[in-house]
């Protein structure tokens, strides 16, 4: 790709040296054109018609040249040179350009020598410009090519650039794939965690109706059987009331997600009594067991929720509104 570039910045700067000298030379011979024809005409033969860089200056020498041979008073064997100025100037729209090239034309036929040596330098010069044709066309076929060949690079480009974007949103992928997994390994903990916790508890359900029927067999059809099984159900409410509490505790953060915590930090003077009653009832009991787990009257705990409620809501509004879910 770099000797790609260095080849064609040459050929530019070939072409920019080459082309200001035959600009000079035109430049001459124009000068010369009343002054001195001859030497004018001689100075246009002097030009590599076949080295010209760009068809403006083709069509400039052939104007001078077709000049010069008509003010020289000599004809020339064919149109070819002249009709290069006419076709030019004609396509381009330059009037007095076309005009005068138009006129040279039907001059430079008629004039009155046709020596040997003007008509042998004429058919030279069109023997370059036939030259100066075929360098032109294979110029553009190499211009084509290095055109083809910088798009083909650019596409090439461009499909390594999309690639690397590609790979790169390929690690992103992986990258939030495995955070994900984590995360999933990190739900499986907590629902293992759940697991036992409910399993715990169903244990402990289990365990209190085992008891309870032991309870009924044993006092089956004696005057006391009532009596036994309500002091049993209350042993158990009691034991639920001063020694599985930080069992509720626990299994309610692990379960919605660390519940009771985000509590303490929303309203960090919560009352021990609130705060045991905001445990009830995100353990999902009812307000008759709340009644019998706290000691007071049905309706006294409907007022201490709605109190509770209230603080609450004042207090997580803005920093943790799942809270209020529990009620």
């Amino acid at each position: 790709m770099r000797c790609l570039i260095y080849i064609v910045f040459l050929q530019i700067l070939t072409g920019c040296c080459m082309s200001g000298s035959q600009t000079r030379a035109l430049d001459e011979a124009e000068r010369l054109m009343q002054s001195d024809p001859s030497a004018a005409l001689s100075k246009l033969n002097g030009v590599d018609v076949s080295e010209i860089q760009d068809s403006a200056t083709m069509a400039r020498w052939a104007l001078l040249y077709s000049e010069a041979m008509v003010i020289n008073r000599l004809s020339a064997p064919t149109d070819t040179i002249v009709n290069i100025a006419v076709d030019y100037y004609g396509r381009h729209n330059l009037g007095d350009e076309f005009r005068k090239a138009s006129r040279l034309k039907a001059l430079i036929r008629s004039g009155d020598s046709a020596d040997a040596l003007s008509t042998a330098l004429y058919l030279q010069k069109e023997r370059e410009f036939f030259l100066y044709k075929e360098r032109a066309r294979r110029e553009q076929i190499t211009l084509t090519g290095i055109m083809v060949i910088l798009l083909a690079l650019g596409v090439i480009a461009w499909m390594r650039q999309r690639m690397r974007l590609q790979s790169m949103q390929n690690e992103t992928l992986m990258a939030e794939a495995a955070g994900l997994k984590c995360q999933i390994e990190a739900t499986r903990g907590d629902v293992g965690r759940l697991q036992a916790k409910l399993s715990g508890l169903l244990e402990n359900r289990f365990s209190l109706i085992d008891s309870l029927c032991q309870t009924y067999y044993e006092s089956q059809g004696t005057k006391t059987e009532r009596k036994a099984i309500i002091e049993k159900v209350k042993s158990e409410i009691e034991a639920v009331r001063d020694d599985s509490f930080d069992m509720m505790e626990k299994a309610v953060n692990d379960c919605r997600d660390n519940l009771l915590i985000k509590v303490r930090g929303c309203y960090p003077d919560i009352k021990p009594e609130d705060f045991r009653l905001f445990v009830y009832l995100a353990c999902g009991l009812s307000t008759r067991t709340l009644s019998l787990l706290l000691g007071e009257t049905v309706e006294v705990v409907y007022k201490r929720k709605s109190r509770l409620k209230s603080r609450l809501k004042e207090a997580s509004a803005h920093c943790c509104p799942e809270i209020m879910e529990v009620f």
